[in-house]
């Protein structure tokens, strides 16, 4: 009887281990069943390591990629615009759609497992547009970016060094042509900034600096802090506030940053978003780099340069939001999901984040960035449209400076931000700003 009893217990321990097994079984298919379809030794997605299911297209549906047939979009220009966007077939890109989306593109469903074929993954991108910015760039490094500030729609995403995915090259690891091309240099390129950062130290004066925009300053062509010279490429002469940032005076901006102190400077450049990374769609970005050294390095702090570090992406979304009147749209790349017939698979969430500064700092900062266009870049290289805009031209150990054009347009019909790194481009507003000029006529046809 006592045997008898003992088997019993035993079937019955056995049976409920049995179904706690199923049960972790059955949770693991549901929530983990993505991974398991998504890695790349499960030949029913993959084909020598590339994805074989699935579709990468552009907003307006125009297929970049085909993962059935393994074939990219026949023109060699457009494939080039958009392969940091899209990715290689060897999976060289990490933060590419190939890559990042895999297990959206292979459309693993726990009812039918991946029976029902590949999703079409849609990106934000704007493939047209997109091949504007790469030609724009004609062949040098750097990236070029536009975004919806109230949706988040990343339209043009352009990181150069690039090359033809259809057709990849020999790369060696010491060929200067293709330095740093599997990089997305939005998502994960560090630039020091120059004078783009003045935008920070112009918000952290307006806020910390009480009666700022009612003193003048007078440049002289450098200013002596403690044993550095800070030195501009002309004597400004007499100004205010805003004449000094269109001017993009060293002198005024190394004063400013020292009467407002490394701390403040920090805690600024923290609260615009540009020490640390943020997720685009899931993709992360890089974080940014502020030190704040002490006399004449925090000078050079808050003009942009010293040791200042700045991702591309995180000046994209500070320009997106200075220009928002409340919350601003957190930059995204996935735009939907179709799945069997075409039904949506996935609704991609928006999400939005606290604007930067006080309103009033930021109406301040669009008037003196509208001023930058009217009174130094010029308002015909923009025709009607309503830029705001601050140029940078960087300083770097080796070569020519870096060129960068940021800003947004400042109407709610056509709400664009941009951003515009040119390397080794010289300067800022001529160069950088005549690639932003062909984006944004482009993006507003």
């Amino acid at each position: 009887m006592k045997q008898v009893k003992f088997r019993s217990v035993l079937l019955l321990l056995l049976i409920v281990l049995l179904g706690l097994g199923l049960a972790l079984f059955c949770l693991r298919y549901t929530f983990r069943g993505e991974a398991w379809a998504s890695f790349s030794a499960n030949g029913h997605a993959y084909t020598d390591g590339v994805v074989r299911t699935g579709q990468v297209l552009d907003r307006n549906g125009t297929v970049l990629y085909d993962g059935p047939s393994g074939v990219y979009h026949e023109d060699s220009a457009l494939r080039q615009a958009t392969l940091h966007a899209v990715g290689d077939q060897l999976g060289n890109i990490s933060t590419s759609a190939l890559e990042a989306f895999q297990s959206r593109l292979i459309g693993f469903d726990p009812l039918t497992g991946t029976l029902s074929g590949g999703h079409k993954v849609y990106l934000t991108i704007d493939a047209d547009l997109s091949r504007t910015a790469w030609e724009a760039l004609d062949g040098r490094k750097g990236v070029a970016a536009v975004y919806n500030y109230q949706t988040g729609d990343i339209l043009c995403m352009v990181s150069n060094p690039s090359f033809d995915p259809a057709d990849p090259p020999e790369i060696s690891d010491d060929d200067s042509d293709y330095e740093g091309v599997y990089l997305n240099r939005l998502l994960s390129g560090l630039y020091t900034p120059g004078s783009v950062f003045k935008v920070v130290t112009t918000a952290a004066a307006l806020e910390q600096l009480p009666g700022v925009e009612e003193r003048t300053f007078t440049c002289d062509g450098s200013v002596t802090i403690g044993d550095q010279v800070i030195t501009c490429p002309y004597a400004h002469g007499e100004m205010d506030l805003s004449d000094a940032f269109a001017r993009s005076c060293n002198g005024v901006y190394a004063q400013l940053a020292v009467e407002l102190g490394a701390d403040v400077l920090q805690d600024y450049a923290r609260q615009a978003g540009l020490l640390e990374g943020f997720s685009v769609s899931g993709i992360p970005t890089v974080s940014g780099l502020f030190t704040a050294g002490s006399s004449g390095d925090l000078g050079w702090s808050g003009v942009g340069q010293y040791e200042d570090m700045v991702n591309p992406c995180a000046m994209l979304a500070l320009m997106g939001s200075i220009a928002s009147d409340d919350r601003a749209a957190t930059p995204r790349l996935l735009y939907r999901e179709t799945g069997v017939l075409g039904l949506p698979a996935a609704i991609p969430a928006k999400e939005k984040r606290a604007a930067v500064f006080t309103a009033e700092t930021r109406q301040t900062l669009r008037d003196m960035m509208a001023h930058n266009v009217q009174e130094t870049y010029g308002q015909s290289r923009f025709g009607d449209l309503a830029v705001c805009a601050k140029s940078g031209t960087a300083e770097v150990s080796d070569g020519a400076p870096h060129a960068w054009f940021v800003g947004f347009v400042d109407d709610n019909t056509l709400p664009l931000a941009f951003v515009v790194v040119v390397e080794h481009g010289g300067s800022g507003s001529d160069v950088a700003g005549s690639v932003a000029a062909q984006l944004l006529e482009q993006a507003q046809s």
